[in-house]
């Protein structure tokens, strides 16, 4: 499998993930609001499963928005610099934040393993935390992946990527087919 079909999955498979996990722990709360409004029943495990999937509702979001170049950062002081000395500094911004997920990466696996090694349950569910414990290493590798792609694409490819926040939501279903039909 090619390193753009991969980087093609990667794109949906964050995206409906996102999307499942959002339904999905909306769907939770609202059944548990309901039930416990409508008939005084309260389910045990629905606010834990709710925010369990909320927290890796947010993990695959930022992987998302890394893709999307959509990071919040502060880049102000860099527009007054000349262009080229703003793309240095941008690009080891980017390299600094590459090696704080490493170290993310490092870190979590060793929680995972000590999770793992000492078992921790959830209260309510009984789950080992160590499978909630996994969105961390997955999601600091896919950021790491999507900061090389975006540097890739802007810096190699010379791409110009459009600001999210200027573009409107169909618009930029439509520039994302474009990039990966070149």
């Amino acid at each position: 499998m090619s390193a753009k079909k991969i980087l093609h999955f990667l794109d949906g498979a964050e995206n409906y993930m996102a999307q499942i996990l959002l339904v999905f722990f909306v769907c939770i709360l609202f059944s548990q609001i309901f039930l416990r409004v409508a008939f005084n029943y309260v389910v045990t495990w629905s606010e834990e499963i709710s925010r369990f999937s909320f927290v890796w509702f947010v993990f695959f979001g930022a992987s998302y928005a890394a893709r999307l170049g959509a990071h919040n950062r502060v880049t102000v002081q860099f527009k007054l610099l000349p262009k080229a000395f703003e793309k240095v500094l941008l690009l080891l911004s980017d390299m600094v934040w590459i090696a704080f997920n490493i170290i993310m990466i490092k870190e979590s696996i060793i929680v995972i393993q000590d999770l793992a090694k000492y078992k921790y349950h959830s209260p309510a569910l009984g789950l080992s935390m160590e499978y909630v414990y996994y969105i961390f290493p997955i999601s600091f590798t896919l950021m790491t992946i999507r900061i090389i792609q975006v540097n890739y694409m802007k810096y190699v490819l010379k791409m110009e990527l459009e600001d999210v926040d200027k573009v409107a939501p169909e618009e930029y279903a439509e520039l994302i087919a474009k990039e990966q039909g070149e």
